[in-house]
């Protein structure tokens, strides 16, 4: 079977939802005015594909229809409201995707902490217990602080090799050492990821503890 292709006139769901990007097609009918809100850590992406929508990204508005993208940075609060009388569709992506997802504000104060369940994301809750959760967290910690010692003993070496090889002009060998920096920085962010993974996980588990969905 092949890989699956994503339709936005029917598929108006999360297609893809990682710590390192979120994607979705969504629909907001006429009217509609999305609360605005900023994130800890992702950049999101909008296109719109159907309608028309004003987007208020860090206080400038712009109004955009279909065929047109605009991007809100970390930080930036951003809003949406629906033109015209015709519902808008659109395509989002957030990156990277790590709870809590949105921050929300009052009058540039900062609301607490706003964390989402599984079902926010069209995903089912982990059967694992908490307890087990958090065992893997604490286990994808240790994998992080130990990749990330083995690389600050590895680069320091290797920064000295690139720098040398760089000044000799010898650029050969200096980007086979910038091979070598990518090898040793990689697991590094491997176990970062994982972290992030289970970390959603854990922190998607408690709200949906709360709401009697686990």
């Amino acid at each position: 079977m092949g890989f699956e292709v994503y339709d936005y006139r029917k598929d108006i769901k999360n297609v893809l939802v990682t710590p390192q990007l979120r994607s979705r097609f969504m629909r907001m009918e006429a009217g509609f005015v999305a609360e605005p809100h900023s994130h800890d850590l992702g950049h999101e992406v909008f296109l719109v594909l159907e309608g028309r929508a004003e987007f208020d990204i860090d206080g400038e508005k712009e109004v955009l229809g279909p065929g047109q993208m605009c991007v809100a940075l970390v930080d930036q609060l951003h809003g949406i409201r629906v033109m015209d009388d015709a519902p808008m569709t659109m395509y989002l992506s957030v990156t990277p995707h790590i709870q809590p997802t949105h921050t929300m504000w009052n009058g540039g104060q900062r609301l607490p902490h706003r964390f989402a369940p599984p079902s926010a994301y069209d995903e089912d809750a982990d059967p694992a217990p908490v307890a087990d959760l958090l065992a893997r967290f604490l286990e994808r910690m240790s994998a992080v602080a130990a990749a990330a010692e083995s690389a600050r003993r590895t680069q320091a070496e290797m920064a000295g090799r690139l720098d040398t090889a760089v000044a000799d002009g010898d650029l050969d060998s200096a980007g086979a050492v910038r091979g070598d920096m990518w090898d040793a920085l990689f697991p590094l962010f491997q176990d970062s990821a994982e972290l992030a993974a289970v970390w959603n996980v854990l922190a998607a588990k408690l709200e949906s503890l709360k709401g009697g969905d686990a």
